[in-house]
């Protein structure tokens, strides 16, 4: 109900049209959430826990308020849609992030990953191709996929 209110209301407040999007092919953010989009897509629908997590991460991350954490989810849904390979999107990251923002892309990833509970081989094979990509090397990629593992597995109590 209250994703449908703030859906309304960001309609109202910044309608577009089909094909416009508000978050142009530059902005990392819309590469970055593809990215994460396709992770959560890998195995089928989202479940709720990712759709969450993903809203959550957007909002914290790239200090969005939930409004423009829907418009961006739906933008980077539309693209990611349209993409053939990864390629697009982490060349986007990489002109525009330095390495501890890749790192903080790829951490994201594997939040999203272990937010539904259950890792396949497939999420693990999108996250090592785009950390490649993004030049985050391997042990990086290593590290942070255990930190956020140990931290899915024993949340911090404080929130």
């Amino acid at each position: 109900m209250l994703d449908k209110l703030r859906q309304f209301i960001s309609d109202v407040v910044s309608p577009t049209t089909q094909g416009e999007r508000a978050f142009d092919d530059g902005d990392y953010r819309l590469a970055a959430t593809a990215l994460l989009i396709h992770v959560i897509s890998l195995d089928g629908e989202p479940s709720e826990a990712e759709k969450r997590k993903l809203h959550a991460l957007l909002e914290y991350r790239f200090n969005l308020d939930p409004g423009t954490a829907d418009i961006l989810i739906r933008d980077a849904t539309l693209v990611e849609g349209e993409a053939v390979d990864l390629y697009h999107f982490t060349s986007v990251i990489m002109r525009s992030l330095n390495e501890g923002g890749r790192l903080r892309i790829v951490e994201m990833m594997w939040e999203l990953v272990y937010a539904d509970g259950r890792v396949s081989e497939f999420e693990e094979n999108v996250v090592w191709r785009a950390a490649d990509l993004l030049g985050i090397s391997s042990r990086d990629r290593i590290n942070l996929r255990h930190k956020v593992a140990d931290e899915s597995l024993n949340p911090d109590p404080a929130g």
